[in-house]
C-alpha cells in the first residue's frame, strides 16, 4: 500500500509498506478522507510538542471497514485516536483523554496518510448516515466540545476565542450552538470575514470575557490573553505550544481567576458533535474550504498554512 511519510521536520516521503495485521479485537479499515489539523503543519514544520520522525500524520480520518469482528464490511466509521493504557490512575478516573500512557495516531504513533490502516474497535465509532467529509470533521469538532465541556460554558456567557482557525472556527460554532455570546480575536483579515458572514460573530470589542479560549497555540497570543478575563472568569487553553507562557501574578490573582488546559476529548464528545452533524446542525461544507489530492500532499503542506491559500479547512481525498 502506499504511505507518506515525515522523515524530517519539511520533508515528506511517499512509500510503498505493507498492509497492517488485523489482531483479534481489531478492525482492518481503508482510510478515505484524512483532516489537515495544525497538529500535522506543526509537525511537518518542525515545532509540534511530543513528537519523534519519522512519523506518519493524520487523526482526523473517515475509513472504510474491510474486515471486522464488530463493524460490518463497507461501513464508514471514525476513530478516536487517542489510545489509552485503560490502567492508570488517570484512566481510572475515566478521563482517558489524558492517559498518563497515552498513544495519539499520527503523533506518538504512526496514523492515518496511509491506504490502510489497523485500529482497535473500542476506538471505533461507526459513521451512522454521516459522509467521509463530515466524519473528517469529527475529530477537531471533539477538541472544541471538550474545551468548552471543561469550561462548563453557559447560555448566555460573554466568551472570547482567541483564534480563527479550524479549532478556533469550531469553538465559536458550538459555544453559540451552546447560547453563549461569543467575539473572536483572529488578525487574518479573511479568516474574520469568515468568522462574520458565516458565524454572525464580530471582533474582539471588551475588555474583559467571563470566559476566555486560546485556539491559536501561540505563546504571544496566549500570554495577552491573561488580561483578558474578567475578575471571577476563566482562561482555557485548547491550543499548544513548546514554550513557557508567562503573566502577571498580581493582575491574574486579584481576578481570582481559573487557568485550565484542555487536552483531546472524549466518546461523550465525539458522539455529542456526530449528533449535530447528523442534525445539520452542523454543515461541514461550509468550513472546507479545499479537498487535496493524495498526490499533492507533498506539494501541499510547504504552503497550505499561508494566508494568502485561503484555507479554513482542508481534507485529504483518499488513494
Amino acid at each position: 500500500m502506499q504511505t507518506w511519510s515525515c522523515a524530517q521536520p519539511g520533508t515528506f516521503e511517499l512509500q510503498e509498506t505493507e498492509i497492517p495485521h488485523r489482531p483479534a479485537g481489531y478492525s482492518l479499515l481503508r482510510v478515505r478522507a484524512i483532516g489537515i489539523c495544525g497538529t500535522d503543519i506543526h509537525a511537518f514544520a518542525g515545532n509540534q510538542p511530543f513528537f519523534q520522525y519519522p512519523r506518519i500524520l493524520g487523526h482526523e480520518l473517515a475509513a472504510e471497514v474491510v474486515e471486522s469482528e464488530q463493524f460490518s464490511t463497507g461501513e464508514l466509521v471514525t476513530i478516536i485516536p487517542y489510545f489509552n493504557c485503560e490502567t492508570c490512575s488517570t484512566c481510572q478516573q475515566a478521563k482517558p483523554n489524558c492517559c498518563e500512557n497515552i498513544q495519539v495516531f499520527g503523533v506518538h504513533t504512526d496514523g492515518g496518510m496511509r491506504e490502510y490502516i489497523a485500529v482497535e474497535d473500542r476506538f471505533i465509532l461507526a459513521g451512522n448516515g454521516l459522509s467521509a467529509d463530515e466524519l473528517a470533521l469529527v475529530e477537531p469538532l471533539s477538541i472544541a466540545a471538550h474545551g468548552l465541556r471543561r469550561g462548563k460554558i453557559q447560555a448566555g456567557e460573554k466568551v472570547l476565542v482567541m483564534g480563527a482557525g479550524p479549532i478556533g472556527l469550531f469553538t465559536i460554532l458550538l459555544a453559540k450552538i451552546q447560547g453563549a455570546q461569543v467575539e473572536v480575536a483572529e488578525p487574518n483579515a479573511a479568516r474574520l470575514t469568515f468568522c462574520t458572514e458565516k458565524l454572525g460573530v464580530r471582533a474582539a470589542s471588551q475588555t474583559s470575557y467571563q470566559t476566555v479560549i486560546d485556539a491559536t497555540g501561540n505563546r504571544n497570543a496566549i500570554e495577552s490573553g491573561f488580561a483578558k478575563i474578567a475578575h471571577g472568569g476563566q482562561y482555557i487553553l485548547i491550543g499548544l505550544q513548546k514554550e513557557a507562557i508567562s503573566f502577571i501574578h498580581p493582575e491574574f490573582h486579584k481576578r481570582e481567576a481559573t487557568l485550565m488546559s484542555s487536552r483531546n476529548a472524549t466518546t461523550e464528545d465525539f458522539l455529542y458533535v456526530m449528533d449535530l452533524l447528523r442534525t445539520q446542525q452542523i454543515n461541514a461544507h461550509d468550513f472546507i474550504s479545499h479537498h487535496v489530492a493524495w498526490s499533492a500532499i507533498a506539494e501541499v503542506f510547504p504552503k497550505i498554512h499561508l494566508p494568502e491559500m485561503g484555507v479554513i479547512k482542508a481534507v485529504v481525498s483518499s488513494q
